[in-house]
């Protein structure tokens, strides 16, 4: 009697669970059909300031979608962070350290810290970099340039202009 029992009970079960299956699948479903689509707005596209054939752009945005810039004359805004060799000598997008160098910006989208937008190579050629040999870390500058390379998913900018806009006031000794 016991087997039978057992048997019994099986059966049960499994009808018990079908049933909830198929009615929970009834139920996603229906929910499915009746699901409305949601309303899509177009929104129109930002005109982009456009100087001497140059885009004013913002960094991250370059950043984001470097491939979206390859070969595109940028124009951007930023807060100058240091001088570097990174980047320099690298066989998919080469710029040759004896000619250049690299300097980096601070991230736009970080506020109370100074984090270096290293995803983004900007190279200048050196008798050029060596007039702004003062620089500091905070230094507001413009530089454009053409985005050349996309290698490794980073912007590689060759600068064309580079202006310093504001500096900070340098410190007596």
């Amino acid at each position: 009697m016991t087997n039978i029992k057992k048997i019994k009970l099986i059966i049960l079960t499994a009808i018990i669970s079908c049933g909830l299956c198929l009615g929970t699948n009834a139920a996603v479903q229906n929910n499915y059909k009746n699901h409305k689509k949601p309303v899509t707005t177009v929104q129109q596209p930002v005109a982009q300031s456009v100087v001497n054939n140059y885009e004013l752009t913002k960094s991250l945005d370059i950043v984001a979608n470097p491939t979206k810039y390859l070969n595109k004359r940028v124009k951007i805004r930023a807060i100058f962070d240091k001088f570097s060799t990174l980047g320099l000598d690298y066989k998919p997008a080469y710029k040759s350290s004896e000619k250049y160098i690299t300097f980096l910006i601070k991230r736009d989208d970080v506020i109370n810290h100074v984090v270096p937008l290293s995803e983004m190579k900007n190279f200048l050629v050196r008798e050029e970099a060596e007039k702004y040999i003062d620089l500091k870390p905070g230094d507001q500058i413009e530089y454009s340039g053409v985005v050349f390379s996309n290698a490794l998913g980073d912007a590689w900018i060759s600068v064309d202009k580079f202006v310093v806009l504001t500096q900070k006031e340098k410190s007596k000794k």
